[in-house]
């Protein structure tokens, strides 16, 4: 009975919730223009200039990637020096600027993956997910492919080893890499490698006078001198000194002194133990001259298992008002105590972390763990109300947790992704944080709340852990909602990497458990999902009838989201079939609902279909008015993968009417989207539908190549429908030519996967073979006549 409670509370927090969106497979929205990721440059950076002008000499053209290796001491300069030499370059490279942090020294972190990285910066480059291999060594040939003959500068942060950095590295000329490591890196070839060592005496006082915005008086210069020198001549420490100079409370000769006498535990083993000391003597002395609530909050930040922080989120941990955490944010970043990468958004250098958590480490508990609680509180309550926009079922995390705390608002899908895009490394690092300690709930939360985000952005591998982590939960603690959803959205994401089997086992034991609980919205989204499935792998009976009771428990349920994406499905299973008239209804009742409550990129989808459908009954005119309004829409929401699909049916529609010249553009647009979005099944659809427009209106010739490699690409995707048509094209072509076996073979090849799969071609594609087949007149052999029909596009 808790459960089947439970589950209606939720399903009424979704009814709360603003949008829903029904895609045939994930499609992440593609950057609108060449990456650009580049920290803040520093002003006040100083000297160097020797450094510098050997790190710019890379920029020089060459014939392979330039790969330059800045490595020295933690606090020495590594990632300033990089950043100041990545902004000088930045316009010689003008496909893209990427910044990856590596985290092989930041407390409390792991390393980071060169996998999940790799998986990370191809969805940065906009490549769909299901299209990622799973491997290594596939991720990483993929990452080239993608950076072939591009002018890509690539900064690598704080890079462990050889073995981390080796796969993320381009594959070919034109291409800069700079990396920051503690390490000696030199196994690579064409690297270059700047041993960077702490600043010179005069670039050290330099520093200090420009950040502290004093200039010394002759008598002062001595001490200048001795201060920078006790600080080991790091950047990181002068810049702290320089800020208790700047800020009054001190001088050159209280400093100095103080510093002379002090004392403190080496804090910072990697350092020089004199070296040490000194920087700990200079954190010491910054850190105790703020007031108490910037001390408490120094303390906090390194509670945050993620990386960057910002205002909302230091709120949640400070238990403050906004205006105050960021008022606390801005004192601390003039203090140099923590670091401003981007506008509004802080971290501490690892250095900073590792002193801030042995300060922490004193605290009672009583004072750790409720800060800890917040911060996370807050985390899981606004990614539940993004979810609200992005999630396409009635499971929703209940966003309870966090509520009344200053947090960012939601109108639309475009904002709602915007926010998690930013924070899902900060809620996947909270989520494993929760996974770590314990807190099962928080993960199970946080699991849900991330799921529709994960899925249709990736990256998929994440997914997937968390997914298990939370089914697993599930299962321990007898909490059948929770494993029903975290099996759920597996079998969702195991469908698009084609696993089908196991996606199968998983949907149809998620609707198993979700019964068990009387949830019969869950019901709903767990038939729908189910019936995807089968519609993705050619079963469209068994696809209707699924979609058709998902249809019948959403309406039951008042869900209006849910019956409009029923309606959706079930018209794209009818266009698959050929019953274009009930594809029609189902598709208009589709378009209505998505119109009236405004779910855009929905909308648009529906107005696609119902052009294919248009076109597919030879309704030109109106094909044509329905996929214009499609695209005029998806261009306005920036739906990439929408535009690419309706331009390739366009382009058909144009081919239909004889204009050539204008469907050679659509389609050419077409594939050039699909390619750069990376969605391979989406590229072989426009190469079948260029195939057939070549074959009418250039000859066969040309033609069948493109079939070829249509065909190539659908075996890679195991797409049995686009399989059927570049076999068909190929038959066509190989007839029109002459070559009538290989043709027929290609044709009975065609033809057992339409009847498997039950495809509107079917009986077109028989009537062709059994042309092929029949004898010609004269001979007993098949006849070459058929290549009056048209290929299918």
């Amino acid at each position: 009975m808790r459960q089947t409670t439970h589950a209606r509370d939720r399903a009424r927090v979704y009814e709360a919730g603003r949008d829903i969106t029904v895609y045939e497979s994930p499609r992440p929205t593609a950057a609108t223009g060449p990456a650009r990721e580049l920290p803040r440059d520093l002003p006040t950076f100083t000297g160097r200039e020797a450094e510098l002008a050997r790190l710019l000499s890379a920029a020089g053209t060459g014939g392979v990637v330039a790969v330059h290796t800045v490595d020295g001491m933690p606090g020495v300069g590594k990632t300033t020096l990089v950043t100041r030499a990545a902004h000088t370059l930045a316009d010689r490279f003008p496909d893209g600027q990427l910044f990856v942090r590596l985290d092989a020294h930041t407390p409390g972190r792991e390393p980071a993956d060169p996998s999940t990285v790799l998986e990370s910066l191809l969805i940065g480059e906009g490549m769909a997910p299901q299209e990622i291999p799973a491997t290594l060594d596939g991720r990483a040939r993929r990452w080239r492919d993608r950076l072939a003959g591009r002018r890509v500068l690539l900064v690598l942060d704080d890079a462990l080893n050889e073995g981390q950095i080796e796969p993320l590295l381009p594959g070919g000329p034109g291409a800069l890499v700079l990396i920051t490591s503690r390490n000696r890196l030199v196994a690579f070839e064409s690297t270059d490698s700047l041993a960077l060592d702490v600043l010179p005496p005069d670039e050290a006082a330099l520093l200090l006078n420009r950040l502290s915005r004093h200039t010394p008086t002759p008598d002062e210069v001595p001490l200048v001198a001795e201060l920078v020198g006790m600080l080991g001549r790091l950047p990181l420490a002068i810049s702290l000194a320089a800020g208790r100079l700047r800020h009054g409370g001190t001088d050159l000769t209280e400093l100095t002194v103080r510093l002379r006498s002090a004392d403190p535990p080496d804090l910072l083993g990697e350092l020089t133990t004199t070296t040490g000391r000194a920087v700990a003597a200079a954190f010491d002395m910054s850190y105790g001259a703020q007031p108490p609530a910037r001390r408490r909050l120094f303390r906090h930040l390194s509670l945050h298992p993620g990386g960057e922080v910002d205002g909302y989120a230091t709120a949640a941990l400070a238990d403050v008002p906004l205006a105050e955490a960021r008022a606390l944010l801005a004192a601390l970043y003039e203090e140099h105590l923590i670091e401003q990468p981007a506008t509004g958004r802080y971290r501490l250098h690892d250095l900073l972390r590792s002193y801030s958590r042995t300060l922490l480490a004193q605290d009672p508990p009583a004072s750790r763990e409720p800060a800890a609680a917040r911060l996370l509180d807050y985390y899981q309550h606004v990614a539940g109300m993004a979810d609200r926009h992005l999630t396409d079922t009635p499971l929703l995390a209940d966003p309870a947790a966090g509520e009344g705390v200053a947090a960012p608002r939601f109108a639309t899908y475009g904002e709602a992704v915007r926010w998690m895009r930013v924070e899902h490394p900060n809620l996947l690092a909270c989520a494993r944080h929760a996974l770590a300690t314990g807190r099962d709930d928080r993960v199970v939360a946080l699991h849900i709340a991330l799921t529709a985000f994960l899925r249709q952005q990736g990256p998929w591998g994440e997914a997937v852990r968390l997914h298990e982590a939370a089914a697993e939960i599930g299962r321990r603690t007898g909490d059948p909602f929770s494993e029903a959803h975290a099996r759920w959205a597996l079998g969702r994401v195991r469908t698009w990497t084609g696993e089908y089997e196991e996606a199968a086992a998983l949907l149809q034991r998620a609707l198993v458990l979700i019964r068990e609980v009387g949830f019969e919205l869950g019901e709903a989204g767990g038939l729908w999902a189910l019936g995807r499935l089968r519609t993705v792998t050619g079963e469209y009976p068994e696809a209707a009838e699924l979609l058709q009771r998902s249809l019948e428990l959403f309406r039951a349920g008042g869900f209006p989201r849910g019956e409009a994406g029923s309606l959706w499905a079930l018209g794209r299973v009818r266009t698959l079939t050929g019953e274009y008239a009930e594809a029609s209804t189902f598709l208009q009742g589709a378009l209505e609902l998505h119109h009236a409550a405004g779910y855009q990129q929905s909308e648009a989808d529906a107005l696609q279909e119902l052009g294919r459908v248009r076109m597919l009954t030879g309704d030109y005119p109106e094909a044509a008015e329905l996929l214009g309004r499609a695209l005029t829409l998806m261009r306005a929401i920036g739906y990439q993968h929408g535009e690419a699909d309706a331009l390739r049916t366009l382009g058909r529609v144009r081919q239909l009417t004889g204009e050539y010249p204008s469907a050679r553009q659509l389609l050419g647009q077409s594939r050039a989207l699909f390619h750069d979005l990376g969605d391979v099944q989406g590229e072989a659809e426009v190469l079948n539908s260029t195939g057939a427009l070549l074959a009418e209106a250039d000859g066969p010739g040309p033609a069948l190549a493109v079939f070829q490699r249509a065909l190539e690409l659908a075996r890679r995707v195991h797409s049995p429908l686009d399989e059927a048509r570049a076999l068909e094209g190929a038959a066509h072509c190989r007839a029109a030519a002459g070559n009538v076996r290989e043709a027929l073979a290609d044709q009975r090849e065609a033809v057992a996967r339409y009847r498997r799969i039950g495809a509107a071609e079917t009986a077109a594609a028989e009537t062709f073979l059994a042309t092929l087949a029949a004898p010609a007149p004269g001979t007993e052999g098949p006849t070459g006549s058929g290549a009056e029909d048209a290929p299918p596009g």
